[in-house]
């Protein structure tokens, strides 16, 4: 395993016992992303990075029974708070790395990530990969329950010039990936970028 990959399996391990209880509050603001995904019955989404599962009973409501609800995460300490939180039951865990999916190219019609990109250890590389796996014209939503400023501010920092998420930076690394970005929403309440898979 990577040295990245082993601290970011460090810093959710330490983290994953207490993680629905320190952000009790966020799930109308995950429901209002997956929402925002345009998801139908049937299709096939995968919560890229998890964690305990908060997306996946939204995710599941909206693809319905015949579709599929995919959870991949490389921390087995948050794959085993979503199993006691019961979110097992709503889409299939993946105990694997987002950078080396193993599902076949085009597989799914949109990929959820809630605080994805700033744990991502090569950006462009692995937004590549989860473009690999959805269909053209697929989905990927880019998301967090606060926005930059607010997300700063509860760390006790400031935003810094390089973040990923701003948006002149963002666009132009998914435009890199094969995606085009087509929504960006920074606000206190929410941080959401939408792209589309090109075909």
């Amino acid at each position: 395993m990577s040295d990245d990959a082993t601290r970011v399996q460090e810093f959710f391990s330490a983290r994953a016992a207490d993680w629905d209880s320190r952000f009790p509050d966020d799930g109308p603001a995950y429901a209002s992303a997956v929402t925002e995904l345009g998801l139908r019955p049937g299709d096939r989404v995968l919560d890229a990075g998890c964690g305990t599962g908060r997306a996946l009973p939204p995710l599941r409501a909206a693809v319905g029974p015949s579709g599929t609800v995919l959870g991949a995460d490389l921390t087995p300490a948050m794959l085993a708070a979503a199993v006691r939180a019961g979110r097992d039951g709503l889409g299939q865990l993946l105990l694997t790395d987002v950078s080396r999916l193993p599902l076949r190219a085009g597989a799914l019609d949109a990929v959820f990530g809630a605080g994805l990109i700033s744990h991502l250890p090569r950006p462009a590389e692995n937004l590549r990969e989860l473009a690999r796996v959805v269909r053209p014209g697929g989905i990927l939503a880019l998301f967090h329950p606060i926005g930059r400023a607010a997300l700063a501010a509860r760390q006790g920092r400031q935003i810094t010039p390089e973040d990923l998420r701003a948006e002149p930076h963002l666009r132009p690394l998914l435009a890199g990936s094969g995606w085009r970005m087509t929504s960006y929403v920074d606000e206190d309440a929410r941080f959401l970028a939408l792209a589309v898979r090109e075909g």
